[in-house]
């Protein structure tokens, strides 16, 4: 697995239009915090129980065409979840996958605060919210 920033993330996806960009946060956090425009939400793990998604890694292959080597980018808020995600994609035999570093929102500031120090948000790429 590779790590790109943000930015270098979104450069990626322009220069590599076959890749698929995969929020893997819960759905709520998908549909009311805000996500990258194109993303498709695929969950890691949802409430109530946070359990890991049992259909993750068939439902990307359902989307990347049953291939392996289609470049897939992960996003979650932090860059934490879309690393275990993408574990589990290159256990699974994918070849091609990109962890967003600092994820959607970005690290905690030292109030404990996030969007304030880096993150897709916090640089000012597209996103939207539902």
């Amino acid at each position: 697995m590779k790590h790109l920033t943000p930015k270098e993330a979104y450069a990626f996806l322009n220069e590599n239009p076959e890749a698929l960009l995969i929020d893997v946060r819960s759905e709520i956090e998908y549909l009311f915090v805000g996500h990258p425009k194109g993303a498709i939400h695929v969950s890691w793990n949802d409430g109530p129980d946070w359990e890991v998604n049992p259909h993750f890694v068939g439902e990307i292959k359902k989307l990347a065409g049953h291939g392996t080597d289609r470049p897939i980018v992960l996003i979650c808020r932090s860059g934490n979840r879309s690393v275990s995600a993408g574990e589990a994609l290159v256990e699974a035999g994918f070849q091609n996958i990109y962890n967003v570093l600092y994820g959607f929102e970005g690290e905690l500031d030292e109030n404990h605060h996030r969007g304030t120090i880096n993150g897709w948000r916090h640089d000012g790429l597209p996103w939207e919210q539902c």
